[in-house]
């Protein structure tokens, strides 16, 4: 598995989107944030400890700007969850894939075949149609503010590739990540707020976005790490089918008919992206043969 290992950090994320929407009734976002980030600390340290490794790096800086760049995709995109529907603060976050597209080739000089930009297009075409966002009125600055969520989350997953190219772990990347979101988002709870009391009867909600989001995180950053950035991006979109089917199941939120051809459109997407792959892992290893 290379690429595809993203395909197990959708399911992750859709259920920690599930715990998070559970969890919204008696905590805010930031503490949400931080009970998240807080755990995946935690098994990041346990995964230090374990390769007995260290955390410093001769490409710290890049560690840095990397997790700085996610704890801004955290802050913005929260901000627009807060501002505008959820499906349209979704689907603008899922422009991040069309924005990663000419990033890595403009800054790492990557190229790839049409049939993958045709993928990840038609992704995006299925993202739209399994949302179906809405634009209000007033709303603008909140828009424009979940697109530069998605421009610094392709920055943060173009630091991720750059850090896996040269050979760092995905434990140490996910450590610094964990550790300046867990920094920043018990500075923004205790600032604005102050924590809500963690009982017996709530304290599975925490633990459960605590852990599908660290499961989610080490996935999608060993996807990154050793995939085709393209490809894994394509996957990404079907974080937002598995979600869809938990809202089905769990909270009985209809999927209208035209989400249904989304996801379908979703799918077909995906196999492309990896079929792609496939033929070009072929063909490079043919060449080296």
């Amino acid at each position: 598995m290379t690429s595809s290992w993203m395909i197990v950090a959708a399911v992750m994320f859709a259920a920690m989107g599930a715990f998070v929407k559970l969890g919204a009734q008696e905590f805010g976002t930031a503490e949400l944030a931080f009970y998240r980030s807080v755990i995946t600390l935690a098994a990041a340290v346990g995964l230090v400890a374990w390769h007995r490794g260290s955390v410093f790096s001769p490409f710290l800086k890049t560690h840095l700007l990397r997790s700085f760049l996610g704890m801004l995709t955290l802050v913005t995109y929260f901000y627009a969850l807060s501002q505008i529907p959820l499906a349209t603060a979704m689907t603008l976050a899922q422009t991040s894939p069309l924005m990663l597209a000419v990033l890595t080739v403009t800054f790492m000089g990557e190229r790839f075949s049409a049939w993958l930009l045709f993928a990840i297009v038609l992704g995006f075409a299925g993202v739209g149609l399994l949302l179906q966002p809405t634009f209000e009125a007033g709303k603008a600055q909140a828009a424009f503010i979940g697109l530069w969520s998605a421009l610094f989350a392709s920055l943060a997953y173009l630091n991720v590739r750059t850090l896996g190219r040269a050979g760092e772990p995905a434990w140490r990347i996910v450590f610094w990540f964990s550790f300046v979101c867990t920094m920043f988002t018990a500075g923004w709870q205790l600032t604005t707020s102050t924590f809500h009391p963690v009982r017996l009867d709530n304290v599975w909600i925490l633990v459960g976005i605590g852990v599908t989001g660290t499961l989610g995180q080490l996935m999608m950053t060993r996807a990154y790490h050793v995939g085709n950035t393209m490809v894994v991006s394509a996957l990404s979109y079907s974080t937002l089918i598995f979600a869809a089917i938990a809202g089905l199941v769990l909270f009985n939120d209809a999927i209208p008919p035209l989400g249904w051809v989304g996801m379908a459109i979703i799918i077909v997407s995906g196999l492309i992206a990896v079929r792609v792959e496939k033929k070009e892992t072929i063909e490079e290893a043919g060449f080296e043969g």
